[in-house]
């Protein structure tokens, strides 16, 4: 019923919007919704708006995956990501393994620009907006890593995992080593942005050791931020240059 509300209050305005440029339109005929109602269909027409803009330009709309403060949710930088998709693409490269299978897990703003390098690259979110991926995309929570039977169905995968976690707390980063080692291949190359306070936990967890190259925000964190890696991240993020 509200939807149809909307729809006949939007015909009027299109109708209304499509008159001769510079006609008169008299206070009789003039258009008058509710306040509520006109506050909706400007929210309305200015998302539609937004939307369509965004997906001429091949971007996701300004605003419909906004950092989540709440999920610890940070966003890369455009040169973050551009490294990352990099990296993909020469690890990919070098393997043998068929098919190539990248994981990401809680690090949603560099997926758009890994699936560009690898299209069945899977991201793993607690945030279920990153749903509209449709297959790409599994809801987890790494909280229940030891619960029995616990993402089974992505056991042994995956031949490169990218791991951001949530929290700079020893009991995350253990319960991501869980999940890391089970969604690994065997001998999968695996990496983990995180801050610099994690180093020993990530080493325990994850076997991974530090690296030079630093991942950057578009917000500026108070903690500072590093990458680890159970490989030479910097040399194949480097080669060639």
């Amino acid at each position: 019923m509200f939807t149809n509300r909307i729809g006949r209050n939007m015909d009027l305005l299109e109708t209304k919007s499509s008159s001769v440029p510079g006609e008169d339109v008299s206070d009789d005929e003039a258009c008058v919704l509710p306040a509520d109602t006109m506050l909706i269909l400007q929210q309305f027409l200015q998302e539609k708006e937004l939307k369509e803009r965004s997906e001429k330009a091949g971007a996701e709309p300004e605003g419909c995956f906004e950092e989540n403060w709440q999920l610890s949710q940070f966003w890369y930088n455009e040169e973050t990501k551009q490294k990352l998709s990099l990296l993909v693409r020469r690890v990919q490269e070098e393997t043998i393994s068929e098919p190539f299978r990248v994981a990401l897990l809680s690090a949603p703003s560099a997926f758009k620009h890994v699936v560009n390098e690898n299209k069945q690259a899977m991201l793993f979110e607690f945030d279920e907006r990153f749903a509209s991926y449709g297959d790409n995309f599994q809801q987890y929570d790494y909280n229940r890593a030891y619960d029995t039977g616990y993402m089974d169905a992505f056991a042994d995968q995956f031949d490169l995992i990218i791991a951001d976690p949530p929290f700079l707390s020893e009991e995350c980063i253990e319960k991501i080593g869980v999940i890391v080692k089970k969604i690994s291949k065997k001998d999968a190359k695996i990496v983990l942005c995180s801050g610099a306070v994690v180093q020993e936990w990530a080493k325990k967890y994850l076997g991974v050791s530090l690296c030079q190259f630093r991942p950057e925000h578009e917000r500026n964190l108070g903690n500072e931020f590093r990458s680890y890696a159970n490989f030479d991240l910097d040399s194949m993020l480097n080669k060639g240059c």
